[in-house]
């Protein structure tokens, strides 16, 4: 019977499909890591106050990255080069979900504007971000070699959509409440067709290396665009609501250690770069 514990464990079990596994996981972290430190560096003077907080969730994203990097030198495996078909972020740069990376590399300060889409978007791809871990934490929560690592990153993801959260319904208050909401449903709508055509991607390279029967592959396939059906008739929802999170100022203070991972050398290095 397929899982998802099922189907990560056959992940886990291979070094090759586990190499694949957090070499994109690490190389999106370490993006968006490069992202919020950009962000944080050209934040207008008006919303500094937003900057420590920027700057700690950047460097959340970062440490998993190496987080992800650490596992695959535990196994003595290097990261390897991730297809583009799989590159999450990279293709909701190219639909507009995120700042685009030229404007991020000028030293012009961002408008408040661009500030509210940036949180508006981050409010949904961290939901995305916050259910994955949550899911991996139920099946692997207690994995002698993955658990400590997967709840530390959960428990940053939910920081993460907290901070959302709260800063966008500030920001509401402020005057910026049409915004937030045209931004969060374009955001949404575009972002569940991305992880759709990403997770066929990704499924497509596991079952190559893993070796999938036909049925099975075809199967998976199935699942993925049932999601993206639920999600596009109405799940999307979930992706665009504001509450008050019960973990206020979630971002505040400084980035929480990684004991057992290695720590930063030096700084992010843009993507490309």
């Amino acid at each position: 019977m397929l899982s998802a514990r099922s189907l990560f464990q056959e992940i886990v079990d291979h070094d090759d499909a586990f190499q694949l596994f957090c070499s994109i996981a690490a190389s999106g972290e370490s993006q968006g890591g490069w992202e919020n430190a950009r962000i944080a560096a050209l934040v207008p003077a008006a919303m500094r106050e937003l900057g420590p907080k920027i700057v700690r969730h950047g460097a959340d994203e970062d440490k998993h990255g190496r987080i992800f990097n650490a596992l695959l030198r535990k196994r003595g495996l290097e990261p390897v080069p991730v297809p583009p078909e799989t590159d999450y972020t990279m293709l909701l740069e190219r639909r507009g979900i995120g700042l685009a990376h030229d404007k991020l590399r000028r030293e012009e300060p961002l408008t408040e504007q661009d500030v509210v889409v940036y949180l508006a978007h981050s409010r949904v791809t961290e939901q995305r971000a916050a259910d994955q871990m949550e899911m991996l934490v139920r099946c692997f929560g207690g994995h002698p070699e993955l658990g400590n690592a997967i709840r530390m990153i959960s428990d940053d993801e939910y920081n993460h959509l907290a901070y959302c959260h709260e800063e966008l319904l500030r920001l509401a208050r402020e005057g910026h409440g049409r915004t937030i909401q045209r931004v969060l449903r374009e955001s949404a709508l575009t972002e569940i067709g991305i992880y759709r055509d990403v997770s066929l991607a990704v499924m497509g390279h596991m079952g190559r290396l893993l070796r999938w029967p036909a049925p099975k592959a075809a199967l998976l396939a199935a699942g993925i665009r049932g999601m993206y059906a639920y999600e596009r008739f109405s799940g999307w929802h979930r992706m665009v609501s504001l509450r008050m999170p019960e973990r206020r100022d979630a971002l505040g203070g400084v980035p929480t250690a990684a004991p057992g991972f290695a720590q930063p050398t030096g700084a992010t290095a843009s993507p490309g770069s």
